[in-house]
């Protein structure tokens, strides 16, 4: 099996080549067949997605079995003020892998984000729920599902959120680098959602792809909380002495606009493969303590 993956270099991408080469992750082992297949592994100083001529020959020259678009504008800011550079990267470029993947029969698995919802609600938003991004970078993503949906029959499509891992800058990370230098900081208290761990959602995506459950799927850890509380838990458990305390969004205006409320249900997976995402907080537990 021949497995291609864009954005090889940032945190989701890296977590996926790990796991592919060792066989197994933290919740458990993956398919043997991951272990033993061909990796393409490109980043743009290789594969620019946004051109269209590019991934066209690249795709038909690998035939990749499956390709996992991990490449993104993720700057939630940058996008507001760079529309064009968000239309390319988050919405033309998954246009374009999406039509090579039909041409070669490649499966897509496409990953997206809780920005699509307005971030309005009260409950967590299921794959079926009505998307209303508010941003620019929510906007961009949907655009680029719209496309994957459009132009490819054998595609899943994952939205994630509040993701962190090893490799990049995370919150997480931040939090850490805080607390061990300050000895109070300010976390908003106002915006939900569920923390991410880039090895339990690594693991989902490999076991989505064997299939042929195509669809949306929402792939986020268990449970909700908000930044304030996501940054209390991350103190406690890398024993910092560092006080968290809790303000409303307005007092760190950005240019985008941040959903209030963004938590998702994994109820597509819960629905198919099963739903093997952790509670943030065992999670977060064991992230910390590997690093």
């Amino acid at each position: 099996m021949r497995i291609m993956i864009t954005g090889a270099k940032g945190q989701l991408a890296s977590e996926i080549i790990g796991i592919i080469r060792a066989g197994e992750c933290e919740i458990g082992k993956i398919d043997p067949i991951y272990k033993y297949s061909d990796l393409i592994c490109v980043d743009i100083d290789k594969l620019d997605i946004t051109n269209e001529k590019a991934v066209g020959e690249f795709i038909t020259r690998k035939k990749p079995d499956i390709l996992i678009n991990c490449a993104a504008m993720t700057n939630v800011d940058a996008c507001e003020t760079n529309l064009e550079l968000a239309m390319k990267v988050n919405a033309l470029g998954p246009k374009n892998l999406s039509i090579a993947c039909e041409k070669v029969g490649a499966k897509l698995v496409h990953i997206s984000t809780d920005y699509v919802f307005s971030g309005d609600e009260e409950i967590a938003y299921c794959e079926w729920d009505a998307c209303n991004p508010q941003s620019i970078y929510g906007k961009s993503k949907l655009l680029g599902e719209f496309y994957v949906r459009e132009n490819t029959c054998k595609y899943f499509i994952i939205r994630t959120a509040w993701l962190y891992s090893r490799v990049g800058e995370n919150f997480v990370k931040t939090m850490i680098k805080l607390g061990k230098e300050k000895s109070s900081i300010k976390v908003v208290n106002d915006q939900k959602g569920n923390p991410t761990y880039a090895n339990d959602l690594a693991y989902h995506i490999l076991k989505v792809a064997q299939t042929e459950q195509y669809g949306i799927y929402h792939c986020t850890g268990e449970g909700e909380c908000s930044w304030y509380d996501f940054a209390k838990e991350i103190m406690r458990l890398a024993s910092l002495d560092c006080e968290v305390i809790p303000c409303p969004t307005g007092e760190f205006p950005r240019p985008a606009k941040r959903p209030g409320f963004s938590s998702l249900n994994n109820l597509m997976l819960k629905s198919t493969v099963g739903n093997k995402m952790r509670i943030w907080q065992d999670a977060l537990e064991s992230f910390i303590k590997k690093i």
